[in-house]
């Protein structure tokens, strides 16, 4: 995956936006206002950080210790790094994308949820 196809599948996602709001070098997207993923765009290889339960978080570090580490800047309870170094398939890193997106979502005031 490429931040092209990245970009392109979080999009796809309810009510997501994209903005840039930490400067010209990091791609973030939300949610009703908050966010479910960032990318830094300088990064080689691709990474980005993704919320994640905490025991889910625990258990997808121990399974890919090279590609999946505590969030980088981030609640390392709460937040994982994704690196895109070949070792996580195209369904892994879309399920952590995916699961990000689906607990931001559904920590929104159900008011929010409506209007999206």
């Amino acid at each position: 995956m490429n931040i092209e196809e990245l970009r392109t599948y979080c999009l796809t996602k309810t009510g997501t936006e994209e903005d840039m709001p930490f400067g010209p070098d990091t791609l973030v997207f939300k949610v009703g206002g908050k966010i479910f993923l960032l990318t830094g765009l300088d990064r080689q290889p691709l990474s980005f950080n993704v919320k994640c339960d905490p025991e889910r978080a625990i258990e997808l570090r121990e399974r890919h210790p090279h590609s999946v580490l505590p969030g980088y800047h981030m609640n390392k309870k709460h937040w994982n790094t994704v690196i895109l170094n070949g070792e996580l398939g195209k369904k892994q890193v879309e399920e952590m994308i995916d699961h990000s997106y689906t607990l931001v979502f559904n920590s929104l005031p159900q008011k929010i949820k409506e209007g999206l």
